[in-house]
């Protein structure tokens, strides 16, 4: 009978009762009502709780009376009591009950469980227990999970409760164990702010990878990276390398370049273990072995190419050639930057060669530089020493050639070499550039030449060479060659050696940092202080917590350079983790600190923090790039453009926008550069926006009045935009989630034989999406006063050239009638865009191409150029003779060959060669020059007759 409840009194009168029973149905029946009824029980609470707290009642019967008192307690929004009590319900708090009710509280639980057990943890206090009711709920939420096969949000809660063992049986009850031990990973470096704990988790993720019947060990040996255990990683390849199956020696390969990919010199080295194997220039000189074992012929073989693999080399060789051959840097900017920039001013002088090596930074071609000697002789003192340091970021890489390539600006030894020392300096710091994270070969020449010289700005380039080539290796006999010169006292020299110790003992969080900071104390040189400052914060470089106390001293000190190194340190040390503390810190410093140069820093900071996370930078800056401070604005910009480098993100460039025309001359130019960043290698046809900043550089670059730093701005975020022959991007974490520090776009699929075979796979998105620039053509109206006409003719005889040749391609292909793939092998070739380009000057392109639909994908040719945005497109295809070791959309791909006995076809064989010292100018450098200048890859032809029009 169905009789409806108007008040909850007459239960209520109930409880007053003598018989026990008549308690139980107030009870039983109270509980049942008190969604509806829960604000006339609470004037009863305190009856309830006596009934609780009464010890002659049984228990069934007291739990019910705490379950009734937590759930008021939850109606009324005290959330603490309203636990405490259904810790006393027991059993009858159940944790598999859908309401808002169990939800609120099981959150409530697991969050108190969860601080209590890191509490636990931090004061390494094992006996301070956690309420073992809490525990029973925690578990029973786990259990409940486990069982209902929600294994993430299982594996979520272990993680955050601190419960190792019940996060092992979530992933080995799991029906797909790679796929949850993946989402592991990502858990544990996302959510885990505490690098100790993060490890322990690592560590049991390694052992349960290693148990299953087909380990992973892609993952296995990214964990044992992270964990720094060399050792591990090396059985494991061992074990791959020693196997009949060719396919395991393709996975141990993979490994291997995966492991490359997070560029971290001293582990590799490591893990490649007592050379037995010399790699001499490139050509491993394995040691004779007698056996005749086939086996042992084939382990051998396989052992070579690891480990050249593993030294870098393999990587290094194949993205030069990459990049020569995909240089698609267009020369007319370059030219165009150089007759706008007046001769009187240095700084611009030296930010268009700042510019151009950045252009052509690892593509070999120095065709400008060649070109322009005597514009480039204009260059004096430091200037001059930044102008040959560029050379070794044009060669970086070029492993084989670079000491002959800077043979002519290197000190010659003997009595006074002549040279300027400025650009002796530059040339000891440009082979660092070219060996940087690769500096086995280097080292002992770079020593020598720091021991050999007592001239400040030498020394100061061969630090610094010396910081970049061993970069993490902690070389004992190196950090004391440096030392040395850090205590002449000289400030020039000192500046680079405290620099040069941060790069060599970068993220071991050495004892060494605090006999740097006692230098620094002593010292009056303010250079030695600053090197010395930034030295130390990249001793702390991914340490997180370790860091906090030497953090704490800098950021205390009375020096505003040491607290300036101190925002680094926290950049440095909680790079990449979004970690709350250290967010708080730095905003706190940026808007209190009293000097502008530690309130920049601090800000700047932030995008090294939130890298990770780039969405976010923007909406945490955005107050500050308000800021009434020009620094903090700087700062802002700065902090966006770093976390947000080539990402293309919205809110980004709607941040820097209004900053590109600040009042303050420093601040547009960081913005400018800034928003350099954020565009590498993001497309007009993604943001329109792309094609309107390009224009403002040039806009900025040719205008007379515009002031000296803003121009500097311009050149240097030229530059930027096209990186490396524009095959380049900026990228701090690998895709395995390593910090790491260079970048190429590109997908490179690798044979057995480490060499790369023609094949083709699929970008699935439109190809104007994610095509190279247009080059550029006639310049603009207001330029057009400026550049002699001759440039024009051949740029545009070139032009014509390259359409005319697309034209005729696609009519060939039309012929045949493969029309789909005609875009592919164009946008391929790099030749669609002078085909799409139809200016409304050239009547001769037939008329109906205009309105042809762009095809929705594109067929690739491996190696070819795959930016980050195009990643989730890029699909390989079905009937493909070669299919990939893991599936990875861009890097270093090994291919499983499904057709061994056929022939194959290789591309990328062409290594750039050269012959004349880098002085000379020769015929390689002209050859490199037209190639680059026309953006074409095929010689060009001989000019074709044609008539002059006014």
């Amino acid at each position: 009978m169905a009789t409806v409840v108007s008040s909850a009194g007459g239960l209520l009168a109930m409880l007053n009762e003598s018989h026990p029973l008549l308690k139980l149905h107030a009870l039983s029946n109270l509980n049942n009502l008190v969604d509806n009824f829960w604000p006339e029980i609470s004037t009863s609470v305190p009856v309830i709780e006596s009934l609780y707290e009464d010890e002659e009642f049984d228990q069934h019967q007291r739990q019910l009376a705490a379950l009734l008192v937590s759930k008021v307690f939850y109606y009324l929004g005290e959330l603490n009591d309203s636990l405490s009590y259904a810790l006393g319900a027991g059993s009858l708090f159940d944790v598999s009950e859908d309401s808002d009710y169990v939800h609120t509280l099981l959150a409530k639980a697991i969050d108190e469980y969860a601080s209590s057990k890191s509490k636990a943890a931090e004061s390494h206090d094992e006996s301070s227990s956690v309420d073992p009711r809490l525990e029973a709920i925690v578990e029973r939420m786990l259990e409940k999970c486990i069982l209902d096969g929600k294994y993430h949000q299982a594996m979520g809660i272990a993680i955050e409760c601190r419960r190792l063992d019940k996060l092992e049986e979530a992933i080995t009850k799991s029906d797909n164990v790679h796929g949850t031990l993946s989402y592991c990973i990502n858990v544990s470096h996302t959510f885990v702010n505490l690098r100790e704990y993060r490890q322990e988790v690592l560590h049991l993720l390694v052992k349960v990878f290693q148990k299953l019947p087909s380990p992973d060990y892609l993952s296995i040996c990214q964990c044992l990276m992270f964990l720094d255990e060399p050792e591990g990683v090396a059985i494991i390849l061992e074990k791959l390398l020693c196997s009949e199956n060719k396919d395991d020696a393709l996975l141990a390969f993979q490994v291997a370049f995966d492991l490359v990919e997070n560029e971290h010199q001293a582990f590799l080295l490591n893990v490649r273990g007592p050379d037995d194997v010399q790699m001499t220039d490139g050509n491993p000189a394995t040691n004779v072995i007698v056996a005749e074992d086939p086996h042992e012929i084939m382990y051998a073989e396989r052992l070579n190419k690891i480990k050249g693999i593993l030294s870098g080399e393999t990587s290094i060789q194949l993205t030069l050639q990459f990049l020569y051959s995909h240089n698609k840097s267009d020369l007319l900017i370059l030219k165009t930057i150089r007759q706008s920039v007046e001769m009187r001013n240095s700084v611009c002088h030296s930010a268009t060669i700042y510019a151009n090596a950045i252009m052509h930074a690892g593509t070999t071609v120095d065709t400008f530089l060649r070109e322009n000697l005597d514009w480039l002789s204009r260059a004096t003192n430091w200037a001059k020493f930044s102008a040959t340091a560029g050379l070794g970021v044009i060669h970086r890489g070029h492993l084989q050639q670079g000491r002959s390539l800077m043979a002519p600006y290197l000190p010659q030894g003997g009595a006074g070499g002549g040279g300027s020392p400025y650009s002796e300096g530059g040339a000891l710091y440009a082979l660092g550039l070219i060996h940087a994270n690769h500096g086995e070969g280097i080292k002992q020449f770079l020593r020598d030449s720091l021991r050999s010289t007592n001239v400040e700005v030498i020394q100061h380039g061969a630090c610094l060479g010396l910081g970049l080539a061993a970069l993490g290796t902690a070389d004992e006999d190196i950090y004391d060659d440096i030392k040395s010169v850090l205590y002449t006292d000289s400030a020039v020299a000192g500046e680079a050696a405290g620099i040069s110790m941060g790069l060599l003992i970068v993220g071991t969080a050495s004892e060494k940092a605090s006999e740097m900071l006692a230098y620094a104390h002593e010292t009056q040189h303010e250079k030695i202080i600053r090197g010395l400052a930034l030295g130390i914060a990249l001793t702390v470089y991914g340490r997180e917590e370790e860091a906090d106390t030497l953090i704490e001293q800098m950021t205390r000190d009375q020096d505003p350079i040491l607290r300036y190194g101190g925002m680094y340190a926290l950049a440095l040390a909680y790079s990449g983790t979004a970690n709350n503390k250290a967010i708080r810190q730095l905003l706190h410093f940026a808007v209190s600190d009293v000097s502008d140069d530690v309130r920049r820093t601090a800000v700047l900071a932030l995008g090294f923090v939130l890298y990770s996370e780039p969405e976010q930078t923007p909406r945490i800056v955005s107050l500050l790039s308000e800021s009434y401070n020009p620094h903090v604005r700087y700062g802002a910009a700065l902090a966006v453009g770093i976390s947000c480098a080539g990402t293309g993100l919205s809110e980004a460039i709607s941040l820097l926008e209004p900053l590109t025309s600040d009042v303050v001359d420093f601040v547009r130019q960081g913005a400018l550069i800034a928003m350099a960043m954020v565009m590498i290698q993001i497309s007009e046809a993604n943001d329109s926006r792309v094609g309107t900043f390009r224009r403002q550089l040039e806009k900025i670059i040719l205008d007379k009045h515009e002031d000296t730093m803003s121009k500097m701005g311009a050149i240097l975020a030229s530059g930027i935009l096209d990186a490396g022959g524009r095959n380049v991007t900026i990228r701090l974490l690998s895709k395995t989630k390593h910090d790491k520090v260079t970048a190429v776009v590109a997908l490179i699929g690798l044979n057995y034989d480490l060499k790369v075979p023609k094949f083709e796979f699929l970008s699935h998105a439109k190809p104007s999406l994610f095509e190279y620039p247009k080059p550029t053509t006639v310049p603009t109206t207001t330029s057009a006063v400026k550049l002699p006409t001759a440039v024009l003719s051949t740029s545009a005889k070139a032009k014509s050239r390259a359409k005319k040749e697309a034209d005729q391609k696609i009519t060939a292909q039309k012929v045949a009638g493969s029309e789909s793939s005609v875009a592919g092998s164009n946008a391929g070739k790099g030749k669609s865009s002078t085909e799409k380009e139809g200016d409304s000057m050239q009547v001769d392109s037939p008329p109906e191409k205009k309105s042809e639909p762009e095809p929705s994908f594109e067929i690739l040719t491996n190696p070819a150029r795959v930016v980050p945005g195009q990643e989730r497109f890029i699909k390989f295809l079905e009937e493909s003779r070669y299919v990939p070791v893991k599936l990875a959309p861009s890097g270093f791909v090994l291919l499983r060959d499904l057709r061994p006995t056929e022939p194959e076809v290789l591309s990328l064989t062409d290594t750039p060669s050269t012959t004349a010292s880098a002085a000379g100018g020769s015929a390689t450098g002209q050859q490199q020059g037209s190639a680059s200048a026309m953006s074409v890859d095929e010689e060009p032809q001989p000019p074709q007759p044609f008539e002059y029009t006014s």
